[in-house]
């Protein structure tokens, strides 16, 4: 689930503990671990209701002023799911995202990246991934995606695995790399760059 930057402080203080979703099917369990960019959240329930069973209360839990103005922003859909949870901690995987690898980790970024290329059917695709983003944070998956002439989910689903090396980050729109995406970016780009050297005569 997504949350804006303002939702995400406020899950992070404590004082949002709901949130409601048009979905056409639930897209969260209770009992389960979800990463959100507030750390890692437990959901607590998943209900379906009846928009004018919203109260006032509820709508100071998802965050907002006011009755009214949640149901403005779920824009009165009848039926909505009621997500009730609470924050666990940190995400693991967004501590790793803001950690500079160190020369013997990047080497092994390096080969992990070239067993995925390897091991894809499109043949090498992480370095130029990791590129475009670097040069298009905050762009729409499908344009990037387009960029790179694949279809919109299987660029979604190569970004995910970029992702669970700590190497980007995703934003409400788009993506960018993070610290550590960029580090191993710029290694990458110098090993080609030194591959790409001709010998010194002998």
């Amino acid at each position: 689930m997504l949350f804006t930057s303002e939702q995400v402080a406020g899950i992070r203080d404590g004082r949002i503990t709901l949130t409601f979703r048009r979905w056409k099917r639930p897209q969260a369990r209770a009992g389960r671990f979800q990463r959100t960019a507030a750390g890692m959240i437990k959901i607590d329930s998943v209900d379906v209701v009846l928009a004018r069973q919203i109260s006032d209360q509820d709508a100071r839990g998802a965050g907002f002023d006011s009755r009214a103005a949640l149901l403005d922003w779920i824009e009165g859909d009848e039926h909505v799911y009621r997500v009730a949870f609470h924050r666990e901690g940190e995400d693991k995987r967004a501590v790793l995202q803001q950690t500079l690898p160190s020369r013997a980790e990047l080497n092994d970024l390096h080969q992990r990246l070239a067993r995925m290329d390897d091991g894809s059917p499109r043949g090498a695709w992480t370095l130029e991934t990791l590129k475009r983003i670097r040069a298009n944070p905050g762009l729409r998956a499908a344009n990037l995606a387009a960029g790179v002439g694949v279809d919109t989910q299987v660029f979604k689903k190569d970004v995910r695995r970029l992702k669970a090396l700590g190497l980007t980050i995703s934003l409400e729109v788009g993506y960018r790399l993070s610290p550590r995406g960029e580090a191993a970016l710029d290694y990458l780009l110098s090993r080609r760059t030194t591959m790409a050297q001709p010998a010194s005569p002998g």
